[in-house]
């Protein structure tokens, strides 16, 4: 028996009277399941929640910040010296806080480093210079970053 004459009695065996191909229930279930009228409601609100954690999470992470330290320049006074302008604008300017302050070499080893004690002020942003010592010629400076943890040898008293 051929196989194109096998394939045609089993066509046969599922056509009903009707015309109508039947499929078998054992292969292919009886009825087709249907989505739960909950499943879209679900998602929608899935979805919501997780947009919400990821936007609070964006604000936290790179909203801003109690203290934001910002590089104004830099000057290569000599091979052991570099003056670094910068500001610091603080939400409560009357706590004094502490900013390091680096200087680096052209391949970023760092070759230089001070805490600056910025005192209490009225004013939400100072402005600074300071002067730092290198153990060799500095090709950059940058602010490292600022606390209001200021260490109790920076403290006056």
């Amino acid at each position: 028996m051929s196989e194109r004459s096998e394939r045609t009695e089993d066509t046969a065996r599922l056509t009903s009277a009707g015309g109508r191909s039947e499929r078998p229930a054992d292969r292919y279930g009886i009825s087709r399941r249907k989505t739960p009228r909950w499943l879209p409601y679900a998602l929608g609100v899935f979805v919501i929640a997780a947009g919400v954690v990821v936007a609070f999470l964006g604000y936290r992470t790179y909203g801003p910040k109690d203290i934001e330290p910002e590089r104004l320049g830099y000057t290569v006074v000599d091979d052991s010296t570099v003056d670094v302008d910068f500001k610091v604008t603080r939400q409560d300017p009357g706590k004094p806080i502490v900013c390091y302050v680096r200087a680096l070499t052209g391949d970023s080893t760092e070759v230089g480093r001070r805490e600056v004690l910025i005192p209490a002020s009225d004013s939400g942003t100072v402005r600074l210079t300071t002067r730092l010592r290198t153990t060799e010629r500095a090709g950059a400076a940058n602010i490292y970053g600022c606390s209001d943890k200021v260490p109790a040898y920076l403290r006056a008293g």
